[in-house]
């Protein structure tokens, strides 16, 4: 036989289950720190990169007659491998690893890394934006 319960197990109210959808909300507005000033560090390069890239693509598809013609392939990967560069850096800059003591901030090859993995699926996202949706509406 059961024992009684007593005052505080029965005011309990019974454990609800979050859905998926809740639970990967509650993670994107409770990020930790660290990733959220890499990935802020990645999209600003690559936001203020996007758009030279697109005055550039606008002024090809203009008829501008620039120097070195149609170089947009060239100017696409060497955007890439400046926000990944970039990105990479200043994480390494701003993002020091938690070390449980207060006066000292320790940076190891891990916090570039931090910057390389956010930095690479953002410079393509941002790629895609300003190719497939600015740029046909500048046209």
């Amino acid at each position: 036989m059961r024992e009684p319960l007593d005052d505080v197990e029965q005011r309990q109210a019974p454990v609800r289950r979050r859905s998926e959808i809740e639970v990967r909300w509650r993670q994107f507005r409770n990020a930790p720190r660290p990733i959220v000033r890499a990935v802020a560090a990645s999209l600003s390069v690559a936001s203020v990169l996007g758009l030279v890239y697109l005055a550039y693509d606008v002024a090809l598809s203009r008829g501008a007659d620039l120097p070195g013609g149609d170089l947009r392939t060239l100017l696409a990967v060497v955007y890439v491998a400046i926000v990944l560069v970039v990105g990479s850096v200043v994480t390494y800059l701003v993002v020091p690893l938690p070390t449980g003591s207060r006066g000292r901030a320790v940076r190891t090859p891990w916090s570039a890394a931090l910057g390389l993995f956010a930095a690479v699926p953002i410079s393509y996202l941002v790629l895609v934006v300003v190719g497939q949706i600015l740029a046909p509406i500048l046209r």
